[in-house]
């Protein structure tokens, strides 16, 4: 089993997968300078973040917004201790993320056949099928493979999504050698009780120490939906600084759930992120400002005149 696989769910440490410049920003209307999103990843780094999801390798034509995904792998400070992951929609991405010296890649498909023919036009199985030279060749090449499972709680599309679809594409991507899968409510449509049913599905047939949680808090029940997983015994949740974010295939989906709010209420709850939530709280009000947006983090907005100050 994968040594994160069997880390023990009795611990106080919860890890933050940062998808802030990646997942957050691809969905501004307006493109992002690129010595933005570099300084961005920076000052996510030096507040303490151990995974920080970069960028995505995509075609230009898919996601403007990421045609600089190289440009931007290589002008951030890597630092020990800390994972880069990139998105790669295909083995051509793959390519190019690993002649930028990308050491972590990310795949993804969808609970939902029609969610995945709206997004990459292809059904659950056949993104399934297409992602497979990438598990390959990262296996040979030594770089790790993260997946994602969109849709796990309900799809724009369809409506609702059955837990064994849920479980089954979960358990097929973890076996093919994802050595994490994440588990997003792409829509935020999910509930606490609902989400934590899903989870517990998903762990009958996937070790607990290989489960991610990824929330959009469109109904606002992305916090509680972490909290309900948190307690059920996921250690690794997905979270945007500033909640940043949405989904371009998802109308009406709003960002991810804030990062300085999943470290306000874990620290709260007497878990360990290793991330310092001050810098964390400055970094959202920056790039809030960067972007002229509202910070779309409480905890941001209620600390707003103590970031200035700082």
């Amino acid at each position: 089993m994968n040594e994160r696989a069997s880390q023990s769910m009795t611990d106080s440490s919860v890890r933050i997968v940062e998808v802030g410049p990646r997942d957050g920003l691809q969905n501004e209307k307006t493109i992002v300078p690129t010595a933005t999103k570099i300084a961005l990843i920076d000052r996510l780094s030096a507040a303490g973040h151990r995974s920080i999801e970069v960028t995505s390798f995509v075609s230009p034509k898919w996601i403007p917004q990421l045609a600089d995904a190289a440009e931007v792998y290589l002008g951030i400070q890597k630092h020990e201790g800390i994972d880069y992951p990139v998105l790669v929609p295909n083995l051509q991405g793959y390519e190019r993320a690993l002649a930028a010296g990308v050491r972590e890649v990310a795949v993804f498909t969808a609970a939902s056949d029609a969610f995945n023919r709206k997004n990459i036009n292809a059904t659950v199985d056949e993104s399934i099928e297409r992602f497979l030279p990438i598990l390959e060749r990262a296996r040979n090449d030594g770089v790790k493979v993260r997946g994602y499972v969109s849709t796990v709680l309900g799809c724009p599309y369809q409506g609702e999504v059955e837990v064994r679809d849920v479980v089954r594409i979960a358990k097929r991507i973890f076996e093919l050698g994802c050595y994490e899968v994440s588990l997003g409510d792409t829509i935020g449509i999910g509930t606490p009780t609902k989400a934590r049913a899903m989870l517990r599905a998903v762990a009958d047939e996937v070790p607990m120490g290989a489960l991610a949680v990824h929330f959009h808090d469109t109904r606002g029940q992305a916090l509680a939906n972490v909290f309900a997983c948190v307690e059920d015994g996921v250690r690794v949740v997905d979270a945007a600084v500033a909640g940043l974010g949405g989904c371009p295939y998802a109308n009406g989906a709003t960002g991810n759930v804030a990062s300085e709010d999943v470290v306000y209420m874990l620290h709260g709850m007497g878990y360990m992120t290793g991330i310092d939530l001050d810098a964390l709280v400055a970094t959202g009000q920056w790039i809030s400002a960067e972007l002229g947006r509202e910070n779309g983090a409480k905890l941001g907005r209620a600390l707003a005149p103590a970031a200035v100050r700082a």
